[in-house]
């Protein structure tokens, strides 16, 4: 990429999401390229190999950008944390929802990500990582859809009269006054459930094939956490009849042989959790029942103890890398 920027220095946020971006994408690489040596399907062969070239593509760039600005490149993820002989994990259906799930949460980073960039050329970069996603994001929605795979959030009945709120127990009512769920709730729950499940699927998988007890222990808790909120959320929708989505434990294989290290999956789970951390604050700006936002809150609260416990894991087994940081200033002054 060319450099016309040696004056304007990276600002904190753009240092970070590139910082951010390229450990995500080298974890990537090393999953899509595990991925390939098992699939079946030529049609699900062909995504994988497109996201594993879109990582790529990702890595190359911030690696042109730092090292333009004589910026240590971070070790990320190579090919020692990935074992491509290793057996088969997961089922060519696990690798489509899984890239579903993955590049939807790309979108929506990359989204906040923008709004704090303001070098043109990193602008280019994040708006190139934007355009890249939503083009996988389309074409494995696509796919899922015409195997059948997908599932739709429900339908709820058009509105055929306009009406007003009359009464503002509708917002706070007391807990679980209003059945009704509004469509934008509705989609909340059955997305949070969706990316449960994922988790789930990922801590059955990651618990099978990882050689510590401390991290199959934790891989084991987060798969009980992530059953535990879909049953909270399940719950909801069922209440109000509407259908649930259905797990895809099922998709992976009883192999024991790791195909990952344990400092990937350890920084692939925490992903998940962090991610899983933001969707339920977007699921709180969206409802409009008091006991949704108390279950969202709680459930919140829990995803960060389990996440902090994660992060003492990795700092124990010197899995993590430290990121970018700003100058400490009161320990300058001692020194």
């Amino acid at each position: 990429m060319e450099n016309n920027h040696d004056h304007i220095k990276l600002t904190s946020a753009e240092l970070s999401y590139l910082w951010n971006t390229y450990l995500a994408d080298s974890m990537s690489v090393c999953v899509f390229k595990y991925f390939l040596e098992h699939i079946e399907d030529n049609q699900i062969k062909v995504l994988v190999s497109h996201a594993l070239d879109v990582s790529q593509q990702h890595i190359e760039m911030i690696h042109g950008i730092f090292s333009d600005e004589d910026i240590e490149v971070p070790v990320g993820f190579t090919e020692k944390d990935v074992n491509l002989k290793a057996k088969r994990l997961f089922s060519d259906v696990f690798y489509l929802k899984y890239m579903k799930h993955m590049s939807n949460g790309g979108l929506a980073i990359y989204g906040r990500i923008l709004q704090h960039i303001y070098r043109k050329d990193i602008r280019a970069f994040f708006s190139k990582c934007i355009t890249s996603t939503m083009e996988l994001y389309n074409e494995v929605t696509q796919v899922m859809l015409e195997k059948g795979l997908d599932t739709r959030p429900p339908t709820i009945p058009y509105p055929q009269k306009n009406e007003f709120i009359h009464k503002q127990s509708f917002v706070l009512e007391l807990l679980g006054k209003r059945e009704a769920l509004t469509g934008e709730e509705v989609n909340q729950l059955h997305f949070n459930i969706q990316t449960n499940q994922l988790g789930s699927g990922l801590g059955t998988a990651f618990s099978q094939v990882t050689s510590s007890n401390k991290v199959r222990n934790y891989f084991l808790r987060g798969k009980d956490i992530a059953l535990k909120h879909i049953k909270v959320f399940s719950d909801y929708l069922e209440n109000n009849s509407l259908p649930i989505p259905m797990s895809f434990d099922h998709h992976v294989t009883e192999s024991i042989e790791a195909p990952f290290s344990d400092k990937l999956m350890m920084f692939h789970f925490s992903l998940m959790i962090y991610s899983g951390i933001t969707n339920y604050g977007a699921a709180i700006a969206a409802s409009r029942r008091s006991d949704l936002v108390v279950d969202y809150s709680r459930l919140t609260t829990e995803n960060l103890k389990f996440a902090e416990d994660g992060v003492n894991i990795m700092i124990e087994n010197e899995w993590m890398e430290q990121p970018p940081l700003a100058i400490a200033r009161k320990n300058k002054a001692k020194d």
